[in-house]
């Protein structure tokens, strides 16, 4: 089955601008991901925050005020610490609609700026989440994101930095769109200093997007200026597995109990892990768990798209596709990786936001 996408017209001068006008609505691309949370705003700017919370409060006092790193928010009457804390696992069904997603989200949109302002939103589900085999909507999972992030989250006092006050920052207004397809108005939807165009070649070019995130891996084609479902869909795994993967290793290496969840996000990150004060390379542990990861993403995205012959570009985003870079090279002559490849869905949902929402929400 393939769905249909209508565009509308782009006009640079619609473009929304971030002021500093508190009364005045932000416009904000928002890829909420299991792994990490991804802003990007109309001025240009885009800010990233690991996907990181948990239940309680942060049984921390900080000796200077300004090296605060756990901030407390609190939702149908439960506290969470977000930030730097062990944080409770995202890769749950549920999660986009959680109250774990909702303090995440309002801090990322604190840690931008946006305390205390009205914001209009386009987020994402992956694309098995958000669409049935037959190309039908889910729509009872959709409408419980929308509604789940137009709920209250009150920054807690202690949230504030020195000598400011903290306000929530509060959704009017919420859409949401396939992942890997924000990617493809981010691709077709280009911004430049003199205006916006829509790319004619690459709108009606053939295209697949792999975009590689935290916990799943999403295909869209898109053709035509639709969706090719049966080329579509979503693998559950993602670059979270290889973060479990590496803390299996590491155990059975160092034959170390269970360590704390933000050790082994930085041992992952730099394939160094200290332990008692001394650092040891793992950079063979991080490339196994990463082939073992690489494996399955290669076979789904053989089944998905073949060799790709009838496609006119393969363009891979998220952050895994970053982070997989030199693994995942040459799988397809004419594959891509754009600049900021895991700010792609956050762009794109802006620009979605920007030109092609209802007139209503500020687009056209």
């Amino acid at each position: 089955m393939t769905e249909r996408i209508d565009k509308k017209p782009t006009q640079a001068d619609k473009t929304s601008q971030l002021t500093s006008d508190p009364m005045s609505v932000v416009q904000v691309g928002l890829d909420d991901g299991y792994a990490y949370t991804k802003v990007a705003l109309a001025d240009g700017r885009l800010f990233s925050a690991p996907s990181r919370a948990r239940i309680g409060s942060a049984g921390v006092t900080w000796i200077r005020d300004q090296e605060q790193r756990i901030f407390e928010y609190e939702t149908g009457g439960t506290v969470y610490s977000v930030g730097a804390v062990d944080g409770e696992a995202t890769q749950f069904d549920e999660y986009p609609g959680s109250a774990l997603n909702r303090v995440i989200v309002q801090h990322a949109f604190q840690q931008a700026g946006l305390s205390g302002r009205s914001i209009h939103l386009v987020t994402g589900l992956p694309v098995s989440a958000y669409y049935r085999h037959d190309g039908q909507r889910r729509q009872q999972e959709i409408d419980r994101k929308c509604a789940s992030l137009k709920l209250s989250v009150e920054p807690k006092p202690n949230s504030a930095k020195p000598g400011k006050s903290i306000l929530s920052a509060s959704v009017a207004f919420h859409e949401v769109i396939p992942e890997a397809l924000a990617a493809w108005y981010d691709h077709v939807i280009v911004t430049q200093a003199d205006g916006v165009t829509l790319d004619g070649d690459r709108l009606s070019a053939p295209i697949a997007i792999v975009d590689i995130g935290g916990r799943t891996t999403d295909f869209v084609v898109v053709q035509d200026q639709g969706i090719v479902h049966g080329s579509s869909g979503s693998l559950n795994r993602g670059m979270l597995n290889v973060k479990s993967r590496v803390a299996d290793l590491i155990q059975q290496t160092f034959d170390v109990n269970e360590l704390g969840e933000q050790s082994i996000a930085r041992a992952v990150d730099s394939s160094r892990l200290r332990l008692h004060g001394k650092d040891h390379d793992i950079s063979a542990l991080v490339a196994a768990a990463k082939r073992e990861l690489v494996e399955p993403l290669y076979a789904e995205t053989r089944r998905k798209l073949g060799l790709g012959v009838e496609l006119d570009q393969v363009l891979f985003v998220g952050g895994g596709s970053a982070a997989l870079a030199t693994d995942i090279a040459n799988w397809f002559p004419n594959q891509t990786i754009p600049d900021h490849a895991a700010f792609a869905n956050a762009r794109g949902m802006l620009k979605y936001l920007q030109y092609v929402c209802d007139d209503t929400v500020g687009g056209f």
